[in-house]
């Protein structure tokens, strides 16, 4: 039988989104997430086999398109070593050791080994969700509340009197505020939530379910009942999750040090004569001159504006820089400000600059609305312009469009503190990632089989893909993580 839904804030204190992603994008292991430490800085040749290999069954396609782009196979090693540069210094700097840290990576451990475990067990067996092996009985027993199994007279004994039980119920509430004291950290706006009777519920089951497994596994594993190739393939992916887990730690400490100031653009532009705006700035500063001297404003705008949103109507007819009922709040401040400083009919005397470039704005009418709830004025405008844009082509991207100037720069600046932080903390914390493996030739037949095989499974309740984590792509996390519209409008919204 199917378990019951998890609610998305159980889902989040049980899977706080543990994601491997081999490069951009292209190869994700999910799981779930003590021992030893492993050390994070080397990824031997038979690691690597292994992850290979491991790839391969689970998407043959990603191995196929690593073996046949030299480029994307490079970039992958590079992605997997600044991924353990990142982890490796939050060991050394001893993240590793801080709570709820701490606690957190002995959690990863065992719930990947839960969910490896349960994937190789159960392999044979036909789609099931991620610990859907494990019946409500057996869930009852590991609490101590199903009294219904033949026990030993030592084992009956033993649940009477709680032994061990307890220890499981201390357990769990480390587990949760663990799980919890890291999700207020990545979202604020939940430290005073509280969960409900029936989200403790949920993650006591799952806590449950994945300790059944990881205790199982343990014992065999003391039995020599799990085979070298098995502990082996689950030690790394324990080693990769957790140094995940830390990259993102780390990347979070240091995401203030890749921020790039406005006097460091300025800097950059002044060195970079071929992007200094003067050119377009006498291009807008001629137009705004035609239009005050009494140059149809439409005309002009039809001709000579950048702005995307004057593309044409359905009727075919442009817009002649035309944004209707326009709301206050809705344009940036810079536009907004004004727009609503003229009389209706005039055209702004100056230039206006943003980010986006240089805009002649007219304001063709104005009006108050009653007020809102908040009891707070509204206007609401109708108003051309035309925008010059400063937006670059990124010379990186030759199939992408164009980028505001600024944070063309940002970008550029960014990427060049995080290289140097990258190659620092690579060199510093020794990290080797071999580049002389083999991939192997993957048939059609192996695609179609994994497509064909992930068609069949059903929703897992268990898998999380984990969007807000610590844990995502290091490549995005040490980036800024604003976003990045390549045409936007001078407008927050279009409207």
């Amino acid at each position: 039988m199917r378990n019951k839904k998890l609610s998305s804030l159980t889902k989040g204190l049980i899977l706080l989104g543990v994601i491997i992603a081999v490069g951009v994008g292209l190869v994700f292991w999910k799981s779930r997430v003590g021992h030893a430490a492993p050390e994070y800085n080397v990824l031997t040749k038979e690691e690597i086999a292994i992850l290979v290999s491991d790839i391969a069954t689970q998407n043959p396609k990603a191995v196929r398109r690593l073996k046949e782009d030299p480029e994307l196979r490079k970039q992958q090693l590079e992605n997997i070593k600044q991924l353990l540069a990142f982890a490796s210094q939050a060991q050394r700097e001893g993240l590793a050791n801080e709570s709820p840290y701490r606690e957190e990576l002995g959690y990863i451990r065992q719930q990947i080994i839960a969910a490896l475990y349960d994937r190789e067990i159960n392999k044979d067996k036909g789609p099931m969700p991620q610990f859907g092996f494990i019946d409500e009985n057996r869930v009852k027993a590991f609490w101590g509340e199903n009294g219904s199994e033949q026990k030993s007279f030592f084992e009956n004994l033993k649940q009477k009197l709680r032994i061990g039980f307890r220890d499981r119920e201390l357990e769990f509430e480390k587990f949760l505020n663990t799980k919890i004291a890291l999700l207020k950290e990545q979202n604020p706006q939940l430290k005073d939530r509280e969960i409900s009777d029936d989200e403790r519920k949920q993650a006591r089951d799952v806590f449950a379910k994945f300790q059944i497994y990881y205790e199982e596994y343990e014992d065999k594993v003391r039995a020599g009942q799990i085979s070298k190739e098995i502990q082996d393939k689950i030690n790394l992916q324990v080693k990769l999750q957790q140094a995940q887990f830390l990259a993102g730690l780390y990347a979070e400490k240091v995401k203030d040090k890749l921020k790039v100031t406005d006097e460091e653009i300025a800097k950059y532009i002044a060195e970079h004569p071929e992007l200094d705006p003067a050119t377009k700035r006498a291009k807008a500063q001629e137009i705004l001159e035609r239009a005050k001297k009494g140059e149809d404003f439409a005309t002009l705008a039809n001709e000579f504006t950048d702005d995307p949103g004057n593309s044409p109507n359905l009727d075919g007819k442009k817009r002649g820089g035309l944004y209707e009922n326009v709301r206050t709040g809705q344009m940036i401040k810079q536009f907004e400000d004004a727009a609503l400083a003229l009389k209706p009919g005039e055209i702004a005397p100056n230039l206006v600059e943003t980010d986006y470039g240089f805009h002649i704005i007219k304001l063709e009418s104005k009006k108050e609305e009653p007020a809102e709830k908040d009891g707070k004025p509204t206007t609401t405008y109708n108003v051309r312009h035309i925008l010059i844009s400063t937006a670059v082509k990124d010379p990186n991207s030759p199939l992408g469009g164009t980028i505001q100037l600024k944070q063309y720069v940002e970008d550029q600046l960014e990427k060049q503190k995080r290289d140097e932080l990258i190659e620092k903390l690579v060199a510093e914390n020794h990290v080797e990632v071999p580049d002389d493996f083999d991939l192997p030739d993957i048939t059609d037949q192996q695609i179609q089989e994994s497509m064909s095989n992930q068609l069949a499974m059903p929703d897992d309740e268990f898998h999380s893909e984990g969007k807000n984590s610590k844990t995502q792509n290091l490549s995005d996390k040490s980036k800024s993580a604003k976003s990045k519209e390549k045409n936007p409008p001078p407008a927050k919204k279009r409207p």
